[in-house]
């Protein structure tokens, strides 16, 4: 069993390509994670909202639209002020002042007195729902984005945290994010690595107790085996170490406190005029370690990724801050194994997402970034180009920023670290790169995106993070990222190299605001069965409920659906072996929506049992193709496997 290694530029010792075929399988596979049940969380978790998502609004007014008038004709102003006060007077607003003009074709509608959080949007509910409004928008007063104090913020090094006008292409766009959140202390991220620095003073307050999940006595360097001290004591190799019997080919270095610099990137202190901001101000990170002298094992990151979740591991007691989210930044040589599959699956049935680096080997994925299930993050320069050396392919879930590499030139990515070269030392703030770093940007937006909306399950994260990011920019001075033709240099990124477009944090969180259609997993079921599909557990934020519901068939045979407006459907499948994908619309209060997919196969007696679940890809009407194909590559794969 090989050890996994960092994807940290500076740190790669595994420099392997897949074959062409085994490209397009492990596409298909993460075309595949639509399979994976999703957990209906409900409306429960909704209670730990932070109260500040709602209260934060505070609005003197609603800025109305008119429809035009139902003859066609040119409306006086007076007439056009007439009717506004009917449908103030409507939504119980009778008492506002008189309509103000804004622009050429809306008013405000002043209320009696400001108003704030749920009666805010209840005023804007009421007045939406008259026939004669065209639009209505809060005038809420705005203001100055949020900007951290922190030195390497303030200064200009931490550019990737700011606006891409400020800080280039690739820059995450943290500023307006953050007047959505700035994170919950409810919100934990587990950073399953080399443990951390718990006396860093940035990170003070920041990391709760964690697990040292190391079961190797040479690999661990603390003298001990599994126990709950999660500090990392540092991961150094002697010259005399290196290629010996205890450490075979692994060559002499520091210790990198890998991850105390990535618990930095996630939630270091922040706005508290001390060294450098993190994604999330308030989110907190958990400490798993799994990696030592010479790396991790493969068993421990499997369980450590476990353990994050809140998942039973023998002989430890279970996680009691269970993780939304976990970051995992290993590579490999190898595809995925069933070992990372079952434990990235359980840990999304649990609702936890599992964000990975993509690799620095310019080649195609490899576990666990080729898993099923994971969002892999992918590097991107500065300048929102695909560094030299991060992996790339159809199944990279999001690119962010990296760090040019050694090989290349331009601004590093800066958290905390220490200065010690074997034990810990002075407490200080370095530079680094790698898809290790890019991975720990999109797992801190992830958890400000569960600070807004804690429903969102691993699917809906992926769905909606890829969904608001930024298209790529591209230099004629740098060739086009092609698969199976690895550039030497930086290329400009496409679709099918580097994923659906750059991380912003303001398209995520803004999309995060938006319900959670959550579907029932459904079992492969005999032919001829009638199927419930139900959408009970989807859910509003804070503020607003669901409206409406509405039920589609996307693909297979036509059927009936009954209820299609109701939360409950059924539909009666024939008596036939197939494939059929159903969508769930989902619409809220404040006319914002949401939907979902559920795949259901049908087997007849002595078939394999197939299965079938639900998830939130925002891929709309073209998902029955990759649903469907991805079905037929699998079983295809099966029966390959059954006759070698």
């Amino acid at each position: 069993m090989g050890a996994p290694v960092w994807c940290g530029a500076a740190r790669v010792t595994e420099i392997r390509r897949l074959r062409s075929a085994l490209m397009l399988q492990h596409a298909m596979r993460i075309l595949t994670a639509h399979l994976l049940p999703a957990l209906a969380l409900g409306t429960a978790l909704l209670t730990s909202l932070p109260a500040r998502a709602a209260d934060a609004t505070v609005a003197r007014g609603l800025i109305v639209t008119l429809k035009a008038p139902s003859d066609g004709g040119r409306e006086s102003p007076q007439a056009t002020r007439e009717r506004l006060r009917a449908v103030a007077a409507d939504a119980g607003l009778g008492g506002a002042q008189a309509p103000m003009p804004v622009g050429p074709g809306a008013h405000l509608l002043p209320f009696a007195a400001p108003l704030t959080g749920t009666a805010v949007q209840d005023a804007e509910r009421r007045v939406r729902l008259n026939p004669q409004v065209a639009s209505v928008e809060p005038d809420v007063r705005l203001k100055r984005l949020a900007t951290p104090n922190d030195p390497y913020y303030t200064d200009g090094i931490q550019w990737h945290l700011r606006t891409p006008a400020e800080g280039g292409a690739a820059a995450l766009n943290l500023p307006p994010a953050w007047e959505r959140t700035r994170g919950s202390a409810a919100q934990v991220v587990a950073v399953v690595d080399s443990g951390a620095l718990y006396g860093h003073p940035d990170l003070a307050g920041k990391l709760l107790p964690g697990y040292d999940l190391i079961s190797d006595l040479d690999t661990s360097n603390d003298g001990d085996g599994r126990d709950p001290d999660a500090s990392d004591p540092g991961d150094w190799i002697t010259s005399s170490e290196a290629g010996s019997g205890r450490y075979p080919l692994c060559p002499a270095e520091d210790s990198s406190w890998h991850g105390s610099f990535i618990a930095g990137e996630i939630a270091a202190a922040t706005h508290n005029g001390l060294g450098v901001a993190g994604v999330g101000w308030d989110t907190r990170v958990q400490p798993v370690r799994v990696s030592g002298k010479c790396g991790a094992w493969l068993s421990d990151v499997v369980e450590g990724i476990r353990w994050a979740a809140g998942l039973p591991v023998s002989g430890v007691p279970t996680n009691p801050t269970p993780a939304r989210v976990i970051n995992v930044s290993f590579g490999g040589s190898s595809s995925c194994n069933s070992a990372y599959q079952t434990a990235i699956d359980d840990a999304g049935a649990a609702g936890s997402l599992v964000v990975v680096a993509a690799g620095n080997e310019n080649g195609a994925l490899t576990r666990p970034a080729d898993c099923a299930g994971v969002l892999a993050v992918g590097a991107a320069r500065q300048d929102g180009l695909k560094t030299y050396y991060s992996s790339y392919g159809p199944n990279v879930g999001i690119m962010a920023p990296g760090g040019p590499g050694a090989a290349d030139t331009g601004p590093r990515l800066y958290s905390t670290s220490n200065a010690g070269l074997r034990g810990p030392g002075e407490h200080i703030y370095d530079s680094k790169d790698g898809t290790s770093f890019a991975s720990p940007l999109a797992a801190g937006v992830a958890a400000l995106m569960l600070s807004v909306n804690p429903a969102l399950t691993p699917a809906q994260l992926i769905s909606r993070i890829q969904s608001g990011a930024r298209p790529f920019p591209s230099s004629a001075a740098y060739p086009t990222c092609r698969v199976g033709m690895p550039a030497s240099s930086a290329c400009n990124c496409t679709r099918e190299t580097c994923g659906p477009g750059l991380l912003d944090a303001e398209g995520a969180l803004r999309l995060a605001l938006s319900p959670s259609a959550v579907i029932a997993p459904i079992g492969s079921v005999p032919a001829g069965s009638t199927v419930t599909l139900d959408g009970r557990g989807s859910a509003a934020v804070a503020g607003a409920s669901i409206a409406s519901y509405q039920w589609s068939q996307v693909s297979g045979s036509p059927v009936g659906i009954r209820d299609a407006g109701a939360p409950v459907a059924s539909v009666s499948l024939p008596d036939a072996r197939g494939d059929w994908v159903f969508r769930l619309l989902v619409t809220d209060t404040l006319g914002r929506s949401a939907d979902n997919y559920v795949t259901v196969s049908t087997y007849r007696d002595g078939d394999d049992d197939e299965g079938g679940g639900a998830t939130g890809l925002a891929w709309g009407a073209g998902l029955w193709a990759l649903a469907l194909g991805a079905l037929w590559h699998r079983r295809t794969r099966r029966r390959t496997a059954a006759t070698s």
